[in-house]
């Protein structure tokens, strides 16, 4: 699908910053994340749990519900499948939430995503990106560090929660901050999946 502008975007080479709420102040100390709900057993990890797991590098194209798309951007984070790997999950799990801090609860903000279309190495925890432009850096605070979700590019990147802080295994599908407010559950950018 690489720059395959879906309809109703415009293309910029910039990476636009849009959140709701105040910015998360991350404190390695008090940050955790959390692999929850639908498992045999709830695992919590460190940062330092985090950043041990295997790394991928992946080039994904980024659409926004705002309108624009970001071709070309190459992050560096953990694969979901990773985190997946590391909890026995229930029979009949086929959905899950994201969640993000917002407004200093860790619970706060959510996406909901059907899990298998989150395997691939396109579906990055991100902590640092690349483009033509510029050489690696680490995603900023604006951005969601230490860690953010990108989702593959057949979702709307209000998909890929900022600041993100767990993930809760699910059999059913469920709303999360925006599905609440009205977006689509889906998503897709090439069928402007934008509200319900």
């Amino acid at each position: 699908m690489g720059n395959h502008l879906p309809p109703g975007q415009f293309e910029t080479e910039n990476w636009p910053i849009l959140h709701q709420g105040d910015i998360y102040e991350f404190d390695e100390n008090t940050w955790n994340f959390t692999l929850f709900g639908e498992v045999k057993e709830e695992i919590t990890l460190s940062y330092s749990d985090i950043m041990k797991l295997p790394k991928t590098i992946s080039t994904i194209d980024m659409h926004c519900v705002t309108t624009w798309s970001k071709f070309g951007s190459t992050f560096e984070g953990i694969a979901l499948r990773e985190l997946v790997e590391l909890v026995q999950l229930n029979e009949g799990v086929k959905y899950v939430k994201i969640y993000g801090y917002y407004n200093g609860d860790r619970y706060g903000y959510s996406a909901n995503l059907p899990l298998e279309a989150l395997l691939g190495d396109d579906a990055l925890f991100i902590y640092r990106w690349k483009d033509i432009q510029r050489d690696w850096q680490d995603i900023t605070p604006k951005h969601g560090y230490p860690l953010r979700l990108i989702p593959p590019a057949s979702f709307y990147l209000w998909k890929g929660t900022k600041w993100a802080s767990g993930i809760r295994f699910m059999k059913e599908d469920e709303e999360g901050f925006w599905e609440e407010l009205g977006y689509s559950m889906t998503a897709n950018p090439f069928k402007e999946e934008r509200y319900r």
